[in-house]
C-alpha cells in the first residue's frame, strides 16, 4: 500500500538531510583538500630534489662567519591581569522548588517536540531558504509522479517551508528526522477538514431511518462499498434496506441481489430501465413502515460529464432528501477521481467519501487529494475482498502508511 509513495518519500528526507545540513559540500570540499594536499607534496617533492642537485651546503665554519651579530635585547616584564571572578546568575527552578530560600520560581513550557528539535543558541545550524527551495523543487516532483493534485503540491510545498525555511537545528540531531516531522504535518493539514465525521457516532444520533445515497461512476466498487458499510452497521446493531438505484445496468441489480442475500438484508428493487427515484422512494417508505434504522440508496454509475446522470442524481436527491451523500471513488483513478469528486460535489453536493481498491495502489495521490480537493472527509477505505476490510480513514493512518509507524495510535476497523 503506497510503497512507490512510501520508498521515494525515505529517499528524498535521506537526501534532503545531507543537503540541507550541508554534508555533500563538506564531502566535497574534503575529497579537494585531499586532491590539492597530494598534488602539493609531489610538487614540493620535486623542487626540493632539484634545489638539491643546485645548491652546495656552506661549512661550519663559513656559516658562522657569515651570519650577523645578534642584537642586544632587554626583557620586558608583563604585569599580569587581575582575573575578576564571574558572579552566578540566580538559579531557576520549576514551580516544585517554589518556597525555597534564594530560588527564583519561573514555569517551564515544552508543550511538543519542536521546542526538543530547534534551538536559538548558537550550537546548531540554520536552514537555508535556498537549499530548501532545492529540494522542495525535488518533493514537488516527485509528488506530483505520484498522482498528487497540484494544488495540494503546493499546499505541502508551503507548509514544509514555512515549518523549516530559517530554522536553527542543534547539532547532533538527525535533520533527516526534522524533515519527516515537517512532512507529517503537512500531510495532516491537508488531509484536516473544517467537519470530520465519525460516522458510527452519526448513525446513532440521526433521526431514523437516516438515508445514506452513494454516488459514483462504473468500476469504483460503488456496489461492493454498499455491502460494506450494510455490514458494518449490522455489526453496530442496526437494521438497514438497501435500494437498487441503479437501474440503468441490470448487473448492478443482480449484484446487490447477491450481497443483500449473503448479509440476509431486505433489498427493494424496480424492473431494469425504471425511475430510479422511485426505487428511493419505496425504500424508504418500507424503512419507516418497518422501523428500519439505515436505508442505503444505490445511483447510477456513468462518467461524471453525463448531463443526463447528473440530472438523475438531482432528481434521486429531492425525492430521497438524503441525510449525508457518499462519493465512492477508486484510488487506483488518482487525479481522475479528484475531477469525479468535484463533478459530483458541484451537482449534487458530497458530504463525505470512500475510497476503495487503496491496498493495491501504490502511489497514494488519490488519498491526499481527494479530503483537500472538495473539502470533505474521507470516511472509509477498502483494504481488502472481504465485508470486514473496511477500515475508518483519519489523518494518522495516511502518515503512517506514508511514512511508517511511528505514533503508537493504529487505524480502527
Amino acid at each position: 500500500m503506497f510503497k512507490n509513495l512510501r520508498d521515494r518519500l525515505k529517499a528524498f528526507t535521506e537526501e534532503a538531510a545531507g543537503r540541507l545540513s550541508g554534508k555533500g559540500d563538506e564531502d566535497k570540499e574534503a575529497t579537494d583538500a585531499e586532491k590539492g594536499t597530494a598534488e602539493g607534496d609531489r610538487t614540493g617533492v620535486k623542487k626540493k630534489e632539484k634545489g638539491e642537485e643546485r645548491t652546495k651546503v656552506p661549512s661550519k665554519a663559513k656559516a658562522n662567519a657569515a651570519a650577523p651579530p645578534l642584537a642586544d635585547t632587554k626583557t620586558t616584564q608583563v604585569e599580569p591581569i587581575p582575573y575578576k571572578m564571574p558572579i552566578p546568575p540566580e538559579p531557576v527552578r520549576k514551580e516544585k522548588d517554589a518556597g525555597k530560600e534564594g530560588v527564583k520560581v519561573e514555569k517551564v513550557k515544552r508543550s511538543d517536540r519542536e521546542k526538543d528539535v530547534f534551538t536559538d543558541g548558537i550550537l546548531g545550524f540554520s536552514i537555508s531558504g535556498e537549499k530548501l527551495d532545492a529540494i522542495l523543487g525535488d518533493l514537488e516532483i516527485i509528488l506530483l509522479e505520484s498522482d498528487v493534485a497540484f494544488p495540494v503540491v503546493q499546499k505541502i510545498k508551503k507548509v514544509v517551508k514555512k515549518d523549516l525555511e530559517g530554522r536553527k537545528v542543534k547539532i547532533g540531531l538527525n535533520i533527516g528526522e526534522v524533515i519527516e516531522d515537517s512532512l507529517r504535518r503537512a500531510v495532516r493539514k491537508v488531509l484536516l477538514t473544517d467537519e470530520p465525521i465519525n460516522f458510527d457516532e452519526y448513525i446513532q444520533k440521526a433521526e431514523k431511518p437516516a438515508v445514506l445515497m452513494f454516488v459514483g461512476i462504473n468500476g469504483t466498487g460503488k456496489t461492493t462499498a454498499i455491502a460494506r458499510v450494510a455490514h458494518r452497521l449490522l455489526r453496530n446493531g442496526h437494521s438497514c434496506v438497501i435500494a437498487a438505484g441503479d437501474t440503468f445496468r441490470a448487473g448492478a441489480i443482480e449484484q446487490l441481489e447477491k450481497h443483500a442475500e449473503n448479509l440476509r438484508v431486505r433489498l427493494v428493487k424496480h424492473q431494469a430501465g425504471s425511475d430510479p427515484a422511485a426505487v428511493a422512494f419505496d425504500a424508504i417508505e418500507h424503512a419507516k413502515a418497518r422501523k428500519k434504522d439505515v436505508v442505503l440508496l444505490d445511483t447510477a454509475g456513468r462518467m461524471q460529464t453525463n448531463i443526463n446522470l447528473m440530472d438523475e442524481m438531482k432528481k434521486i436527491k429531492r425525492v430521497a432528501e438524503p441525510d449525508m451523500i457518499i462519493f465512492v471513488g477508486d484510488a487506483l483513478a488518482g487525479n481522475d477521481a479528484v475531477a469525479q469528486a468535484k463533478a459530483f460535489d458541484e451537482a449534487v453536493g458530497i458530504d463525505a467519501a470512500i475510497l476503495t481498491k487503496i491496498d493495491a495502489d501504490a502511489k497514494g495521490g488519490a488519498a491526499l487529494s481527494i479530503a483537500y480537493a472538495v473539502g470533505k472527509p474521507i470516511l472509509f477505505v477498502g483494504t481488502g475482498q472481504n465485508y470486514e476490510d473496511l477500515v475508518r480513514f483519519n489523518s494518522k493512518w495516511m502518515v503512517n502508511r506514508l511514512f511508517g509507524p511511528k505514533d503508537s495510535e493504529s487505524a480502527e476497523a
